[in-house]
């Protein structure tokens, strides 16, 4: 069996989409509804890359959010998500080049996201990169979302390769995390200017080096 890098998946907010701020923004616009709020440093090290409902669990627990409450928050939060996405969410040139160039080379390629599933296929339309992706991976199409590795599995298996076979792109711990216990290999980026076909292409030409050596 061949241990040559065949896939490429990708985490969606903060990697593809520069969205992480219009899920605080939107998060915050509906808890500020009942006189709660996440502060950017909470956002920064607790909350980044987590479900809306975990972050509202989290909430409960720490301050006492009505659990009751939580479906109608979660409803709110995903429409002031897509009326940003709908003013705010455009292509990106070096983006859809380094997707169609990997497809181009024979690369499988596919989106992990902890959103729900309507937001991943409205920001991939917008962002016009559909086209390419031959997966895409909601939080509603699993039962433990990141830091859990199901996600990514997921998408491996639905793309029919093996972790030592696929190059996950994350930036943040939680999605971390879910890439290195599905046993990927993975490139870490600081946000969506980092995601080149520069950058993924020698990732995937360093993992295939360090297979090399290892044999």
């Amino acid at each position: 069996m061949s241990r040559e890098i065949k896939a490429v998946v990708f985490d969606m907010d903060g990697v593809l989409i520069d969205a992480r701020e219009w899920h605080y923004e939107s998060l915050n616009r509906a808890l500020g509804l009942l006189g709660y709020e996440i502060t950017r440093y909470e956002h920064l090290t607790s909350y980044d890359g987590l479900p809306t409902k975990r972050k509202l669990r989290m909430l409960t627990v720490e301050r006492g959010l009505p659990e009751e409450l939580h479906g109608f928050l979660n409803s709110l939060k995903q429409q002031y998500t897509l009326e940003l996405v709908a003013t705010r969410c455009k292509p990106v040139f070096h983006h859809q080049y380094a997707l169609s160039q990997l497809k181009a080379a024979g690369y499988q390629l596919g989106v992990a996201s902890n959103s729900v599933r309507r937001t991943v296929e409205e920001m991939m339309e917008r962002s016009d990169l559909m086209r390419y992706l031959d997966v895409m991976i909601s939080n509603e199409d699993v039962s433990r979302p990141k830091p859990d590795p199901e996600m990514y599995l997921a998408a491996m298996e639905r793309l029919g390769v093996q972790p030592e076979e696929t190059l996950i792109v994350e930036d943040n711990e939680n999605g971390v995390k879910a890439a290195t216990a599905a046993g990927a290999r993975v490139l870490v980026v600081e946000g969506p200017d980092d995601v080149t076909l520069d950058a993924i292409s020698s990732r995937i030409a360093s993992a295939q080096t360090d297979r090399k050596v290892a044999a």
